[in-house]
């Protein structure tokens, strides 16, 4: 009798982010956990030439990955690295540069077409500068916005997780006078679709019970603070509950994080960036990871930015980027279960006709 083939190891790609800042270091620090390599097989999109010089600047020694041209090259026993940037890149601690900005979109780039064609399996994004990453072919916001248009699909949501919580956002890298006139019925539906769908085939929860948030203070107190709880909140909330989706509320934000009411949902969709984001962060910042919902592929990141005061000084944590390699690993299995689940449904039993010579 043959032995069963072994699974398939699973291919991390994971994007260098802005050089100037953390990121390298956050994440040479969670390659050298070894037992990661037990669990994926790690692939850095960046450069060699930056690596060494973080790990010097580090102090890491004994430490290198495996150089590689593609994902099909990448060895199973160690951490890789693919070059993808100019070796003649300046690195320039803790500063925000033109260059720096070049180097974050050219590995996300290739990472990105490496999943698309599904060279890597999960992707790992670095922290990247906003600011300097813009150019005439990134005009985005964030990361987020510009995976889901490079992946063709009609809505994400940038859903933060924690150990005990998860946070969505309807509106999240915009102006905050820019807020209420982005919000629509439809919007906040369609947010409220995608992270249902997200928590039960993401994350493996089989009728999940969701909280909405109001956007003024005190969920607009009946319409005596603002009316957009009741104009389109409320209706929003309403056909979200016609198609069979648990969504209760809208609740006041204060209220929902400092009573811990957030711990009886499974996740909570605010309205605009701080309003999720700043309770989030302060009950997870150090652990928390940044996942985009809605994406045909896993897209995980740190919660936390390029640091750049903290660059080079061997005093960054790596504990998010090691979560979001985790949590990204835990998806993509939840996924596989999932589609395996749903794919060979149960046949109903052939009716057998009985005739009189039976």
């Amino acid at each position: 009798m043959s032995l069963p083939e072994e699974t398939p190891r699973i291919k991390l790609g994971i994007t260098h982010g802005d050089i100037n800042g953390i990121s390298y270091e956050v994440i040479l620090k969670a390659l050298l956990d070894i037992r990661i390599n037990e669990f994926f097989i790690p692939i850095l999109y960046g450069s060699s030439k930056v690596l060494a010089y973080h790990r010097k600047a580090l102090d890491i020694e004994n430490f290198s990955l495996n150089s590689i041209r593609t994902p099909s090259e990448a060895n199973p026993k160690r951490s890789n690295i693919i070059n993808c940037i100019d070796d003649n890149v300046r690195v320039e601690l803790g500063k925000s540069t033109e260059i720096a900005g070049e180097a974050s979109i050219k590995a996300i780039d290739e990472a990105l077409k490496d999943i698309l064609n599904g060279e890597i399996d999960i992707l790992v994004t670095g922290p990247i500068n906003k600011a300097n990453i813009q150019s005439k072919d990134f005009h985005f916001p964030g990361h987020t916005d510009y995976l889901k248009q490079k992946s063709g699909v009609n809505e994400v949501l940038m859903l933060m997780v924690g150990d005990n919580i998860k946070v969505g956002v309807v509106t999240a890298h915009i102006p905050l006078k820019e807020v209420a006139a982005e919000l629509t019925e439809d919007k906040i539906l369609e947010n409220i679709r995608v992270l249902n769908k997200s928590l039960i085939i993401d994350f493996n929860i089989g009728k999940p019970k969701i909280a909405i948030l109001g956007l003024n203070p005190h969920a607009g107190d009946n319409g005596l603070i603002g009316t957009e709880e009741i104009d389109i909140i409320i209706p929003a909330i309403k056909k979200a509950n016609s198609e069979g989706i648990t969504a209760l509320g809208p609740f006041a934000a204060d209220g929902l994080f400092g009573s811990k009411d957030y711990t009886k949902f499974d996740a909570i969709l605010a309205m605009y960036h701080d309003q999720g984001l700043a309770p989030f962060k302060a009950l997870s910042f150090s652990t928390g990871v940044n996942y985009t919902a809605g994406l045909p592929f896993v897209r995980t990141s740190p919660a936390h930015g390029t640091a750049y005061e903290l660059a080079g000084k061997n005093e960054a944590s790596e504990d998010s980027m090691r979560q979001a390699m985790y949590l990204a690993l835990d998806i993509y299995r939840n996924r596989q279960m999932y589609k395996e689940l749903t794919s060979n449904p149960l046949k109903p039993n052939k009716t057998i006709e009985v005739t009189e010579d039976n």
